[in-house]
């Protein structure tokens, strides 16, 4: 007993050792963590301060100006709101498509399954490029509607092939063979048996395509022209555009022009931010969950 509770002695170069992977993940953490809270501290700061370079870690001067000038801008809003709605309908539709696609794949009884996840691998390797891609959105007549912005990106070939191996591993072949003795259709089989035991990966797709379809920016620059349609980002865009062009004003009004383009940048990225960090704690404890295992590829 009393060999069992001694602690095996570390060698001095073992602790070194340790003691550098602790400085390297410090330094890690620091280089991570200190652009948040600089974008944070300048977000709440004046801004002359902001302009100035007085901001460099805490807030200076604070001043909620560039939120008041955010909420009451219509614009903004509209803009919030099309996002999202956007992440919303996209991801919904992205991960439905993509377990619809993933789970016939993985199983071995589907007829064709290897031809199709070569041609579904191809597409990740070369595609057609924007030019043909706008010419068929176009055909569709999808130009300046919200479709373009969820159904043409709607499936992504990565999270198909992560969705296929996690649905290889986790639903063995007897559960499927036990279901089909008792009569249970497949589309029964899918709803009550496949999607509860895939939280895990449903966590990752989820996560993925929510973040994927929040910073979306080109194309709603291609293929939206109204206003009233654009997402956060491009909005963002336009006010800053606006912001900073030149034209026959007052020094003074220029230079005010300037400073709250300068913090409207920094408080919208806190805005735009807080939904991924909303979401991002009700699936963290199924997402090294789902990666760990959907990585293995088969």
């Amino acid at each position: 007993m009393t060999t069992m509770n001694q602690k095996i002695r570390e060698s001095a170069g073992d602790r070194v050792f340790m003691y550098g992977i602790y400085i390297i993940l410090t330094l890690v953490l620091l280089a991570v963590i200190y652009p948040l809270i600089y974008i944070l501290s300048s977000s709440i700061s004046s801004p002359s301060a902001v302009t100035s370079g007085k901001v460099w870690l805490w807030p200076v001067d604070i001043s909620f100006k560039g939120f008041k000038t955010l909420f009451n801008t219509p614009q903004i809003m509209t803009g919030y709101g099309n996002s999202l709605f956007y992440t919303a309908m996209g991801t919904f539709i992205s991960v439905a498509l993509t377990v619809m696609i993933a789970y016939p794949l993985s199983r071995k009884t589907f007829f064709g399954r290897s031809p199709i996840m070569m041609i579904i691998t191809f597409t990740m390797i070369f595609s057609g490029g924007l030019i043909p891609t706008y010419m068929v959105v176009k055909s569709l007549h999808l130009i300046d509607t919200r479709w373009a912005l969820l159904i043409p990106n709607a499936i992504w070939v990565w999270q198909i092939i992560i969705a296929r191996s996690f649905f290889q591993s986790s639903i063995p072949e007897e559960l499927i063979e036990a279901s089909e003795i008792d009569g249970c259709s497949d589309l029964r089989f899918m709803r009550s048996v496949v999607i509860p035991l895939s939280k895990p990966i449903l966590a990752v797709l989820v996560l993925m395509y929510a973040v994927g379809q929040w910073n979306a920016y080109f194309d709603a620059l291609i293929y939206l022209k109204s206003a009233n349609l654009f997402p956060l980002q491009l909005v963002l865009r336009s006010i800053i555009i606006q912001n900073n062009s030149t034209g026959i004003m007052d020094a003074m009004k220029q230079v005010e022009r300037q400073q709250l383009s300068e913090l409207l940048k920094y408080a919208l990225i806190v805005v735009a931010t807080l939904p991924v960090l909303m979401i991002y704690p009700f699936v963290q404890r199924y997402f090294v969950q789902g990666m760990l295992v959907g990585s293995v590829k088969g």
